[in-house]
């Protein structure tokens, strides 16, 4: 008895003490060997499955290392099932021993102890011992009771091992998330500023997104961009994010069209891609001089080309496959390029995290949900608008479905609408009519007010937060002109409005042609009813130091002039 004591103490002992599994496995089934005076061993564990179990060491003249037998049938199989010890004194009297691992190695089994790897209610397979050497060469009960002790010791130790081993491993896994989530937000390119033409939002379902979308001015001034999904998660997904988006980068400055660059860019990609993944990607090229646009779609969601004025969507479907499934699968002269104008519009490009978000309803957005939520926002700022349309489908608390990225593309030019005079640098800011511009009543040519703004604010030498106040007194009143004077009609009408200095102070007035509107009607709400709309006069008003309506010069409707004074350092 101090014998097994002495035994089962120094198995544990290395057990807690290694981290080696297979060593302190196969040492431990000598060691059992050697007590019981066997002539060999194995040891079988469990498959996931419970229908096999696999040879993990063995001790003895022939290596069964590897081999897999049937867990539902044979003297280890009985007792898997039945989760207690077997006692086989001669093999050829128990109808379940089977000769066929012996035919296949030569050796030959008389006896047989068999004992459960058991934990709790749980069998992680069994130790099975053969041949008892010296004596009778018969095992005994006793050597049962002994190898069942030992057989528990072992059990608890691999199931330790296993254990830690999940730990180590889901360690691991997370390390790599966090390096692949800060992979993917290097990657993201920075915000190049409100009145930008392109803009761009990633969300990622999990702490790693599949999809990417990248941004490149080129020194003419044309702008590439991209949206990309990846198949797969994790760290491979986000090498090969990093890998595709900077090919992008590099071959999207001397290409001459989207199609010749994906198609370089699949070409890298196959050469090198041994794991089977691939990218959706839509690619473009804009050039914001003339609103002309070049896009080739891999296998990607189709693009929305979006008119405000008419609020009619375009769909632009892939014609070519996804990125890294073949090289020159598409085919001699690359991928397909569509090619028009914006005209005023706006293209949205966006991940299938859009369309097949959950919504606050409890249904899937669809792509007539999408464009739902690109109407109702359409006259926001490109980045409130695109948080707001995001926002529809981020349900507080809770992930989404899927990555979710969106970028869209808007023509800002001026020379799709009414020409706006720039004053010049060195122009003397003194009193009289800075300029005056006159554009179609449509929440579209709202950018262009917001330009006018801008630049009548920088000829009197206004700084940026001055200029951001006014900018905001002015968008809120031309959409009130919009909305309320002309009814959010297409094509209602026009709204005029002059930019004055006046002393220290600038004018702005605001005329339209609609009917005349009674101003004892107009009115602020009181701050504290919470509800929405007619918050606007307060915003108008907190900013400017007078906003009221003045009587309009003869055909024009409306005249709502702003005054705000100029800080004090300008003269």
């Amino acid at each position: 008895m101090q014998d097994q004591l002495r035994m089962l103490s120094e198995m544990t002992r290395e057990f807690t003490a290694s981290h080696d599994y297979k060593t302190v496995v196969h040492s431990a089934l000598a060691r059992i060997t050697k007590y019981l005076g066997a002539e060999a061993a194995a040891l079988f564990l469990l498959s996931d499955t419970g229908d096999t179990l696999a040879c993990s060491a063995c001790v003895g003249p022939v290596d069964i290392t590897g081999l897999i037998i049937s867990a539902k049938t044979g003297v280890v199989g009985r007792t898997v099932q039945k989760r207690e010890g077997t006692l086989v004194r001669d093999v050829r009297l128990d109808a379940d021993f089977g000769a066929a691992v012996d035919s296949k190695t030569g050796f030959t089994t008389r006896s047989l102890l068999v004992a459960p790897l058991s934990i709790g209610k749980d069998c992680l397979g069994a130790i099975e011992i053969i041949n008892r050497v010296g004596g009778d060469g018969l095992f005994s009960a006793d050597d049962l009771v002994l190898l069942e002790t030992l057989s528990r010791a072992a059990a608890l130790a691999i199931n330790n091992f296993r254990l830690t081993e999940k730990i180590v491993q889901r360690e691991r896994e997370t390390h790599e998330l966090e390096l692949a989530a800060e992979i993917q937000r290097d990657l993201l390119p920075q915000p190049l500023g409100r009145e930008f033409p392109v803009h761009g939002i990633n969300i990622p379902a999990r702490s790693v997104s599949g999809d990417f979308y990248d941004i490149l001015v080129l020194p003419d001034g044309r702008i590439w961009f991209n949206v990309g999904d990846v198949s797969g998660k994790g760290m491979n997904a986000a090498l090969l994010m990093a890998k595709t988006s900077s090919l992008f980068r590099c071959l999207a400055k001397s290409a001459e069209h989207p199609g010749q660059l994906l198609n370089a860019i699949n070409n890298e990609l196959c050469e090198t891609n041994s794991r089977g993944m691939f990218v959706t990607m839509v690619g473009g090229l804009f050039n914001p001089a003339n609103g002309h646009l070049s896009l080739t779609n891999a296998g990607h969601e189709p693009p929305l080309h979006f008119d405000p004025r008419t609020e009619r969507f375009t769909a632009i479907p892939a014609d070519g496959p996804p990125l890294g499934i073949g090289q020159g699968i598409a085919g001699p002269d690359g991928y397909p390029v569509t090619e028009f104008d914006l005209a005023g519009g706006m293209l949205y490009v966006f991940s299938d995290g859009l369309t097949e978000a959950t919504t606050f309803g409890g249904g899937m957005l669809g792509i007539d949900g999408a464009r739902a939520l690109i109407r109702e926002h359409a006259e926001e700022s490109p980045e409130i608008r695109l948080k707001s349309i995001s926002g529809a489908v981020k349900l507080p608390g809770q992930s989404l479905r899927d990555d979710l990225t969106l970028l869209v593309v808007e023509d800002m030019a001026s020379a799709h609408g009414p020409s706006m005079p720039v004053p010049s640098a060195d122009a003397k800011s003194t009193d009289g009519e800075i300029m005056r511009i006159r554009v179609p009543a449509r929440p579209d040519r709202l950018k262009l007010i917001r330009a006018a703004v801008e630049q009548a604010s920088k000829y009197c030498g206004a700084g940026e937060a001055w200029t951001f106040d006014l900018i905001m007194a002015v968008d809120e009143s031309c959409q009130n002109v919009i909305r309320h004077a002309y009814g959010g009609r297409p094509e209602a009408g026009d709204i005029v409005i002059d930019f004055l200095r006046r002393g220290d102070a600038m004018e702005v007035h605001i005329m339209d042609f609609a009917d005349p509107v009674d101003p004892s009607k107009v009115k602020s709400r009181d701050l504290s009813d919470v509800r929405p709309g007619g918050l606007g006069v307060h915003l108008i008003k907190s900013v400017c130091d007078e906003a009221n309506f003045v009587p309009p010069p003869p055909g024009v409707g409306n005249l709502f002039k702003l005054t705000k004074r100029l800080p004090s350092n300008i003269k």
